[in-house]
């Protein structure tokens, strides 16, 4: 069996202590790739670090996640842009809209939206988008900006059947995780209608983290309960499922 974690964040500082053993259980437990969004200006370096160590499994994105949008962002920004030149980026990511807990900096989290959103059309490459009550904001800029040439992941979704809909006829994928697991979500009550080839499995360590080990620091090896859930209620195969996502997030980032 061989799974894709389309978001992680194993670089994070929870894993300091266990790192290498954290990836071994990813491996060992069948989840062969890891692509890895970045976060701000401060995760860079520990995200490319793991790259350089485990580069036949890891995949990295750049962007600049909406939480960590603040003042100066239009700088940290204009450095992320160069970093992107680089070339070894698969992926535009983590990016988005939160307004969850604070709406200080919600000019600027639209702003620097739009702004990575220009950069996946331009660089031709998929995105990993970050949506937490905004949903009528990213659909009224999705819906403005695309024009054919965006792509990519609605990370961590867990949102209603209409808003599942709204996304993938912006032409995105679904990003499902452990939440897809817990008792209240909503998502298992339609999954049978979504399109299959337009769902990949994520686990946004260290958050996040799927029953039967909710409560738990997430990590990547945890992934194959999301994905033993999804498939148990599509009827599927656990190995069938696997094969299926995995050949999504292929297509999707084309390695």
């Amino acid at each position: 069996m061989y799974l894709v974690d389309t978001h992680t964040h194993v670089y994070d500082h929870q894993f300091s202590l266990d790192r290498n053993e954290a990836m071994k259980r990813a491996l060992d437990a069948g989840v062969g790739m890891m692509l890895l969004p970045n976060v701000d200006a401060s995760t860079i370096a520990p995200m490319l670090e793991l790259h350089e160590q485990y580069p036949d499994c890891t995949r990295v994105m750049m962007g600049l996640q909406p939480e960590e949008v603040k003042e100066d962002y239009k700088e940290v920004l204009s450095m992320m842009e160069k970093e992107l030149e680089r070339g070894i980026y698969i992926g535009v990511g983590e990016v988005g809209l939160d307004f969850y807990w604070d709406v200080t900096f919600e000019r600027q989290q639209l702003d620097a939206l739009e702004i990575q959103l220009d950069w996946a059309k331009q660089l031709g490459l998929p995105l990993s988008i970050h949506c937490r009550n905004a949903f009528d904001k990213m659909v009224k800029i999705l819906e403005k900006k695309q024009d054919g040439g965006l792509h990519g992941i609605m990370h961590c979704f867990t949102g209603t059947e209409e808003e599942a809909k709204a996304y993938l006829e912006l032409g995105f994928h679904l990003g499902l995780g452990g939440v897809t697991t817990y008792k209240n979500c909503g998502v298992k009550d339609y999954l049978s209608n979504l399109p299959l080839d337009r769902i990949v499995l994520e686990t946004d360590a260290p958050y996040l983290a799927p029953v039967p080990c909710r409560g738990k620091r997430n990590e990547p090896a945890f992934l194959v309960h999301t994905a033993q859930k999804i498939a148990d209620v599509l009827q599927m195969p656990l190995e069938d499922f696997a094969v299926v996502t995995t050949a999504n997030v292929k297509n999707l980032f084309q390695f």
